[in-house]
């Protein structure tokens, strides 16, 4: 319980508040953050929609034919952390989504923030959706599992321990902070608790396989 009660005491802290200085790297930004966010904003606002929001694991599947369905939105962003979800969330609300699915976490854990930040971010995001819109519907995903046997991608691998606690809290506070949690995280394992290969080229995005499974999960809990 100790470890969590400065986590806790952040239901009290303005969104996004917690320690942005140290660890916000959207000033900066991933490569092509800004032209993403620019060419969003230009889209036309389609009101009603289901949207996924994310980084590049969301940016890669291709939604509108995974759901055969024309209207999906995209809102994945490679590179994307918490803090990039947040900067660019009025665009995302703007559009009253009927359902929002939110993948986010993995580049924070990469760029070590502490879990409380992304946790406490990701329920930021849930507020910054549902306090102007109550009649979307937000699903947080969990974070996924990773493969090291891979070896692209070091930074983001063997931080099991953060992947784990940081789903934990997400699957706890999904009734008091009014979102749907959806474990995608157990469903993806091998038998050496990684990322089955069969679900991945590189050991950390998804191939059309893991895609595929992803919408077998959300339609199978009538989520879709």
């Amino acid at each position: 319980m100790k470890k969590f009660l400065p986590f806790l005491l952040l239901f009290f802290l303005p969104d996004g508040l917690m320690a942005q200085s140290r660890w916000d790297t959207i000033p900066y930004g991933p490569d092509g953050f800004r032209a993403a966010v620019e060419r969003f904003k230009m889209e036309p606002v389609l009101k009603g929609k289901v949207l996924f929001l994310g980084n590049s694991i969301t940016e890669g599947g291709n939604w509108k034919k995974l759901l055969n369905d024309s209207s999906a939105i995209n809102r994945g962003i490679s590179g994307d952390i918490t803090y990039g979800i947040l900067y660019r969330i009025e665009e995302v609300v703007k559009r009253r989504p009927s359902k929002v699915f939110l993948l986010i976490g993995i580049n924070d854990i990469a760029k070590g923030i502490p879990d409380e930040i992304i946790m406490e971010n990701i329920f930021s995001i849930v507020r910054r959706i549902k306090n102007p819109s109550a009649k979307t519907a937000v699903f947080v995903q969990s974070i996924l599992p990773t493969n090291n046997v891979f070896p692209d991608f070091p930074d983001h691998k063997n931080k099991d321990d953060h992947v784990v606690t940081i789903n934990a809290q997400l699957q706890k506070y999904g009734d008091r902070l009014g979102y749907t949690y959806v474990d995608l995280y157990s469903k993806f394992l091998d038998g050496e608790s990684r990322l089955d290969a069969k679900y991945t080229a590189d050991g950390l995005h998804l191939n059309l396989a893991g895609y595929l499974e992803w919408i077998f999960i959300l339609r199978k809990l009538k989520h879709l």
